[in-house]
């Protein structure tokens, strides 16, 4: 029995890519080295062209930021997919860096960004469990609620 695609995946889970809008800085989205793309970080831009903001654990709940992280996963799906134009081509996913903003003691960040984990492990299976760094900082651009960065490898 074949894997299922990850599009198909996506498409199972009421999930489509939406347009990226270009980077806010000096920078790139991806770098490929390789067979590794390296993925600049990315937040919770939603289809109305704004960000979630807020810090988790102030403004907003860990189940917020958890949300906040699924959408950054999404939204980093939609940058692979317009670069390469099949998400067929990842091999797996190596490692993700989250960078959650949040209230002075909170201590959650690992629950946050497994909304960008569980993402990526309902869409690639096996392939989609990664290495993780999860931060709590004390503010992220434009005050957006997460950020995550990821390492891919390509087939």
């Amino acid at each position: 029995m074949s894997a299922q695609s990850p599009e198909k995946k996506l498409s199972q889970l009421g999930i489509q890519l939406p347009q990226i809008q270009e980077s806010l800085g000096s920078y790139v989205d991806m770098v490929q080295v390789g067979n590794l793309v390296f993925l600049s970080g990315r937040g919770p831009l939603k289809a109305d062209g704004k960000y979630i903001v807020g810090k988790v654990g102030q403004e907003l709940t860990t189940d917020d930021g958890y949300r906040a992280a699924r959408l950054t996963a999404i939204n980093q799906l939609a940058i692979l997919k317009g670069a390469f134009g099949s998400l067929n081509k990842i091999k797996r996913i190596v490692k993700v860096n989250g960078y959650v903003n949040t209230a002075d003691l909170f201590t959650e960040q690992s629950k946050v960004m497994n909304g960008f984990s569980d993402l990526l492990i309902e869409v690639f299976g096996e392939q989609g469990r990664h290495a993780r760094t999860s931060v709590g900082v004390y503010t992220l651009p434009q005050n957006m609620a997460v950020e995550a960065e990821m390492i891919i490898e390509m087939k």
